[in-house]
């Protein structure tokens, strides 16, 4: 698979990777990372910096955003100068990286992994603890202010895949899994 932006003042953007909260974006980013060499920004890293950077929890910094909007437009600027420049990161990992290269006509491969909200919550509690009842209502809590924030800000809605040209349901796939996945579609 070729990309447009390998020259000139093009993006060298390779892949944008979205997915809801707990559904192995940023797994899948290190291992890309690590496998092929490739420099990555992470999104959700940068939120839960300025998160930890305002001492919030997460889920109280996404409610943040929610009622202070140029918080979250702030965030996403970043990413999007990210996306679109020409020493920027090969890979860019955000519930919206796909939605900037999407709408900036920025030829690279959009992945979104789909995950369900019950293995989200395992994920999470596997990585973070806590009662899964907990984490499974934290989470749905999250994703549904994430939504309405970016429906308010942007009118995205981001049940809508058609940005994305690659969609993985990771469900029943272990991190290898995906990566292989990945890893096939790069070489085609």
């Amino acid at each position: 698979m070729t990309f447009a932006g390998t020259s000139g003042d093009e993006s060298l953007l390779i892949m944008t990777v979205s997915g809801k909260p707990g559904s192995g974006t940023s797994t899948l980013v290190d291992l890309l990372s690590k496998n092929r060499g490739l420099n990555s920004v992470n999104g959700g890293d940068i939120f839960r910096q300025e998160a930890q950077r305002r001492k919030l929890s997460v889920e109280d910094f996404s409610r943040l955003c929610k009622e202070d909007l140029e918080v979250d437009r702030s965030l996403d600027d970043t990413l999007k100068q990210m996306i679109s420049s020409t020493n920027g990161p090969s890979i860019v990992e955000s519930r919206l990286s796909g939605w900037w290269a999407y709408l900036a006509r920025i030829d690279c491969l959009r992945i979104w992994i789909e995950v369900s909200d019950e293995e989200r919550a395992l994920r999470i509690q596997s990585r973070e603890g806590g009662n899964f009842d907990d984490v499974l209502e934290s989470s749905q809590r999250r994703n549904s202010d994430d939504m309405e924030r970016y429906q308010e800000l942007y009118g995205i809605n981001l049940e809508d895949m058609s940005p994305y040209n690659m969609i993985i349901d990771a469900d029943n796939l272990d991190a290898l899994e995906v990566l292989e996945i990945v890893q096939r579609e790069l070489e085609d």
